[in-house]
């Protein structure tokens, strides 16, 4: 059990429409949220789980995510540009794979992240994802780790750690995706680089019995998809004593 995971790619190439005006002028990742975009935030979790190079995809002012990414020195970060269209989540991945390789690879979304104090979340999952028995690895989280998220749950997880789809989203037992995952790039095998969601990939795993879940420990989630989110996160960053750096 373990993989040496050398590659990580984080989505960027969204609309950001939800929190306009804020994203009139510039992409939703580089928001930022005490200091700090959003895009930094996902990429310094790469960084510290000890993983040297990252895919970024681009479709919406795409080009001011590569002139800050050009800015920033570590992990080296190469582009995935979707600026003629965008392939949405599974499109966007499948594009990608020739950068990402044949190994495990890590995926963030590029417009939430989390925030914590314990064992860092993303070496954990590294060290569990087991390819014998797992496609992808899901880290989760209960909703009362959440700042900005309006909805329900996504899964439920059993005693091994077996994801299925939260039907009943308010069930106490339910928990959130959390914007990271690790994948075994063979899942994507005959996959066309066509607009397409990651939840084809999640659901034919959950029928093999190959869909695992992380649960976040020592940690806080953001997501900030509204104006009126911004204010809620940093007012949870500032209780939760998180500098600008952090």
């Amino acid at each position: 059990m373990g993989v040496a995971v050398k590659m990580a790619m984080l989505l960027a190439a969204g609309l950001g429409k939800r929190l306009r005006p804020i994203t009139d002028s510039v992409p939703k990742p580089l928001v930022p949220v005490a200091g700090r975009t959003m895009l930094d935030r996902s990429l310094d979790i790469v960084e510290e789980a000890g993983i040297r190079r990252a895919v970024v995809n681009i479709h919406y002012l795409g080009d001011q995510v590569v002139a800050h990414c050009e800015r920033r020195g570590h992990p080296d970060v190469m582009i995935s540009d979707e600026s003629d269209k965008i392939l949405e989540t599974g499109g966007g991945v499948v594009k990608a794979l020739p950068m990402l390789g044949p190994e495990p690879f890590a995926l963030l979304n590029a417009d939430t992240f989390w925030y914590e104090w314990g064992r860092p979340n993303l070496p954990a999952m590294i060290e569990r994802f087991d390819p014998k028995r797992m496609d992808i690895l899901l880290m989760l989280c209960p909703l009362a780790d959440t700042t900005g998220h309006p909805g329900g749950t996504d899964f439920f997880m059993d005693s091994d750690g077996r994801l299925r789809r939260a039907t009943d989203k308010s069930h106490p037992d339910g928990l959130l995706y959390a914007g990271a995952t690790i994948y075994n790039p063979t899942i994507f095998h005959g996959a066309s680089a066509e607009p397409h969601s990651l939840n084809v990939y999640y659901d034919r795993a959950i029928a093999d019995g190959r869909l695992f879940g992380h649960l976040m420990s020592d940690a806080h989630w953001f997501t900030v998809g509204t104006p009126d989110a911004l204010p809620l996160a940093e007012r949870k960053l500032a209780e939760l004593g998180a500098t600008s750096r952090d």
